[in-house]
């Protein structure tokens, strides 16, 4: 069997052990990905007691492009989320969540100046202690370009991963002792509470009442031009129809208004009053229907320039884009993949179908040439040295963090041309996958030969000390902060906690807690993106501050 043929069979069998292993739960909880990691432990173990070993050439290659394929992916799916969770609604709950990072990133330090621990021990429990997989990459990364070993790298990651996992669960269990939490209590607040609502798009329909409106165009509202709402529907009398921008306002005219909370609260103290009146299409001669782009003549183009409004009877009431709901101003570009929620008579809304694709098929097929394209790009730019004065070597986003940010960026972008960098979820969940997948395999198996002897020496009992540290303290911290100062829903901070440590098993059990409610997910998903860029940019900081000052 060629050198070749025996590296595949030989992580192909480790991807099957540890995927095996990812599965078994013990309480609901399991080590889900991570189980790949000890399946190249168990199995480089035993293969290293006959002697068998791989090529090294081939493992860094493949360990390499593993860790590519899965940075450049999650760059993908989180790219449209992680410039909106920088914005108001989310720098709170983003603003907690960094917390957590910055005091692992504090305890790193601590750990490596007073306990002595070697850099790249204590960085890989790091990436172990926070379930950041990416993490260990990035730190990979660096220390090789300092030439520095980073076989121990994967030991110190494999041995502070488990309790990595129960730490988040510990964390949320004594937050919710320690403060004597109901969830019932909690979960029903998070209901009543309509602050978290800001983060979508509501509905409401107001009564024209206002005098001062009464034979004004629908253009001369105030702040219209603003686009803060849209006015989707008008009822007047027994007649319902869509509002053009040349409507003329009448008293006692019933107006269907989409937008943000505060947008609307503030158009009904100018419009009038709020009123229960149903502006429900059915039965009438509109409909209400959904339209994805997927037209590449379209992309790139602003909404203005359809120009739907002059042509059509037909009101663009929200776009969809990446499961953000935004209201669509004629500024707006569109792009491969949104969703637009139409309303008008059906034989128009038809014809804007046509014109902007709703080729549903198209959503499930993937454009190979962007993916690479990006791929080469996020290389080179991670490749591209930044020379710093009293630095040892030039810093480099490497290929961790160099996928990603062109990642972001892309996602951002959305198309160019008649490239789009849109990917299909399930797409998206295979590439990432077999990255990953690639990528701890060749990791667990680097780790084998030493492993059970590290594991059971003093320095392996110390390393699971210094995880539980890196675990526990800034996940504990962050709670306990959030709670007190943030006044922070219980549920929220669950999902903020799962979400400081980009771990979907800990936001399955913060769903758990209390099944129904969204609270977690929310907070989970609003602060992903800027932690898993954070994780993926620290060990690369914390590498070259402490090689500098050693």
């Amino acid at each position: 069997m060629t050198d070749i043929a025996l590296t595949v069979s030989l992580l192909s069998l480790v991807a099957v052990l540890g995927l095996w292993l990812g599965q078994i739960k013990i309480r609901g909880v399991s080590l889900g990905i991570g189980g790949v990691l000890f399946g190249g432990i168990i199995i480089a173990h035993f293969m290293t007691q006959y002697g068998i070993e791989l090529d090294p050439h081939t493992l860094h290659f493949i360990q390499e492009f593993g860790l590519i394929l899965f940075v450049y992916t999650i760059g993908i799916q989180v790219g449209p989320g992680f410039f909106s969770s920088l914005k108001q609604s989310g720098l709170k709950l983003n603003g907690f969540a960094l917390i957590s990072v910055a005091i692992s990133g504090i305890l790193v330090i601590l750990l490596n100046k007073f306990f002595d621990v070697p850099l790249p021990a204590i960085l890989g429990v790091f990436s172990g202690a926070v379930t950041n997989t990416p993490s260990l990459g990035a730190g990979q990364q660096i220390l090789e370009e300092l030439g520095s070993d980073t076989t121990v790298m994967g030991m110190g990651y494999a041995i502070a991963y488990p309790f990595g996992i129960i730490g988040i669960l510990l964390s949320m269990w004594l937050i919710r002792v320690i403060f004597k939490i109901s969830v019932d209590k909690e979960s029903e607040d998070f209901d009543n509470n309509s602050t978290h609502k800001k983060e979508g798009l509501t509905t409401l329909s107001v009564r024209v009442s206002n005098p001062n409106l009464n034979g004004l165009l629908l253009s001369e509202l105030p702040d219209f031009d603003r686009h803060d709402v849209v006015y989707s529907r008008l009822k007047r009398g027994e007649d319902l129809f869509v509002p053009k921008v040349d409507t003329q306002i009448q008293l006692g005219d019933v107006l269907h208004l989409v937008g943000e909370s505060p947008a609307l609260r503030k158009m009904l103290l100018i419009i009038g009053e709020e009123t229960n009146i149903s502006l429900s299409t059915k039965g009438t001669l509109y409909r209400t229907e959904r339209a994805v782009v997927t037209n590449e003549n379209v992309f790139g183009k602003k909404i203005r320039q359809l120009m739907l409004k002059g042509k059509y009877d037909v009101v663009i009431t929200r776009l969809n884009r990446a499961g953000i709901d935004l209201i669509p101003t004629g500024e707006m570009t569109l792009q491969f993949g949104d969703v637009l929620h139409l309303v008008g008579h059906q034989e128009d809304i038809d014809t804007v179908m046509s014109i902007i694709g709703n080729a549903q098929h198209k959503l499930q097929q993937v454009q190979m040439l962007p993916i690479f394209i990006g791929i080469g790009l996020g290389v080179l730019l991670g490749s591209i040295p930044i020379f710093v004065p009293g630095f040892p070597v030039a810093l480099k986003l490497g290929l961790a963090g160099g996928p990603l940010v062109v990642a972001l960026i892309l996602a951002r972008i959305g198309s160019f041309g008649k490239l789009y960098w849109f990917m299909p979820p399930s797409a998206n969940l295979a590439l990432r996958e077999i990255g990953i997948v690639l990528f701890l395999s060749v990791v667990g198996w680097k780790a084998g030969g030493n492993f059970f002897d590290t594991l059971l020496s003093n320095d392996g009992l110390s390393w699971i000390g210094y995880g539980a540290l890196i675990t526990f303290i800034p996940l504990m911290v962050t709670g306990i902060v959030a709670r007190i100062y943030g006044k922070l829903n219980y549920l929220t901070i669950c999902g903020l906690l799962a979400g400081s440590m980009t771990d979907p098993p800990a936001l399955a059990f913060a769903n758990a807690i209390k099944e129904g409610s969204g609270a977690s997910a929310l907070s989970y998903a609003t602060v992903y993106p800027l932690v898993m860029f954070c994780r993926i940019i620290l060990p690369q900081l914390l590498a070259i501050l402490l090689w500098t000052a050693s």
